[in-house]
């Protein structure tokens, strides 16, 4: 194991210990390089990776913290791994999707409010009505981020946020690409809502299923007909 890996795995073992709690400050380096056995080096480096991970702050003229641990901010690194994303991990973020999203919006055809749903029909309205391709997925991704929403668990929220805001130049090109995929990205909507309406929370699912497996084997296909194909994600 590297050093830098090695320093990286003590610092995270005193954070699950409880030795590091949320918010407080790492002793000064000399300190925690000698409790730790490690060379000042490897610990800047770890403290570095950590705090790209986000599970560290550091604070100028401050001293270096453990953050609030919040999921919102530990998810920001697979935010950026799916920003880079292409081909063949993009198509395993919508297979992600594909198996969290339905879920959710099932169990939310039992809390959606009725000025949720009249939100949820506004949106689609809107998007009915754009002129681009990147329009209408702007207004895509609104429509099932707000169902998503109305679960009440803000890990699953933010999670889904990041599958569905970085799969969303993979559903422009297919937008671009193929001619009636719009067209049946407002009927998979409008079928979706109509489930969510009647809280059917069996047919929602199948709904949202129906709606991403579409853009899953669409890239699929893709990928199989130009395996070297680079589609970002």
């Amino acid at each position: 194991m590297a050093l830098t890996d090695e320093a990286i795995d003590k610092i995270k073992a005193m954070i699950v210990a409880g030795e590091l709690a949320p918010g407080s400050r790492l002793p000064k380096e000399e300190v925690l390089a000698g409790q730790l056995g490690l060379s000042r080096n490897s610990l800047r480096e770890a403290v570095r990776a950590l705090t790209a991970m986000r599970i560290l702050i550091t604070r100028q003229g401050d001293g270096t913290y453990v953050s609030s641990l919040e999921p919102h901010l530990l998810l920001e690194s697979l935010s950026f791994a799916a920003d880079v994303s292409q081909g063949h991990t993009a198509l395993q973020l919508l297979q992600i999707r594909r198996l969290l999203e339905p879920q959710a919006t099932g169990l939310a055809a039992a809390l959606l409010k009725p000025e949720d749903l009249q939100e949820l029909r506004n949106i689609l309205k809107r998007s009915r009505t754009v002129a681009t391709v990147e329009e209408f997925v702007a207004h895509d991704i609104a429509f099932h981020l707000r169902i998503v929403e109305a679960v009440g668990n803000p890990v699953l929220s933010m999670l889904l946020q990041v599958l569905s805001t970085r799969t969303q130049r993979v559903r422009i090109v297919r937008g671009s690409q193929t001619g009636d995929a719009l067209n049946s990205a407002h009927e998979d909507h409008e079928q979706i809502l109509s489930a969510l309406e009647s809280r059917d929370a069996l047919l929602a699912a199948a709904a949202a299923t129906v709606h991403i497996t579409a853009v899953e084997q669409w890239l699929a296909g893709s990928l199989s007909d130009n395996p070297t194909r680079a589609i970002d994600d």
